[in-house]
C-alpha cells in the first residue's frame, strides 16, 4: 500500500461541489443569499481562504446544515494542513511522563 496523502480537503472544495454546482448557485446568489460580500464567496470557492464563525452561521442556515459542520471542515483543515508542514518537529516532541502527576 502506498503511503500517498491526500492533500487536506478545504471547506471551500464542499461548498463548491456539494452545495454551489448541485443547487445552480453563484457566487453573487449564495452571497446574496448570505448577506455577505461575493468576494468572500468567491475566495472561501477558490480555496484562498477560511470559513469564519460567522460565516459558518450563514452558510448553515441558508444551506440547512449547522454552523459545527462548517467549523469542523475547517478546523479538520487547517489540523492536516498543520500536521503535514510540521510533522518533523511535532514527531521530535517528548510527551508528558504521566508518572510525575501529582495529587
Amino acid at each position: 500500500m502506498s503511503n500517498l496523502r491526500l492533500p487536506p480537503l478545504h471547506p471551500g472544495e464542499v461548498l463548491r461541489e456539494e452545495y454551489m454546482k448541485p443547487y445552480g448557485l453563484t457566487p453573487y446568489k449564495l452571497a446574496s443569499m448570505c448577506r455577505i460580500p461575493r468576494t468572500r464567496i468567491e475566495r472561501i470557492a477558490r480555496e484562498e481562504v477560511g470559513i469564519t464563525a460567522d460565516t459558518a452561521l450563514r452558510l448553515a442556515k441558508v444551506l440547512r446544515t449547522t454552523p459545527v459542520f462548517w467549523m469542523n471542515l475547517q478546523t479538520r483543515y487547517e489540523v492536516e494542513k498543520a500536521k503535514a508542514e510540521r510533522a518533523v518537529e511535532i514527531d521530535q516532541l517528548k510527551e508528558i511522563d504521566p508518572t510525575l502527576a501529582t495529587a
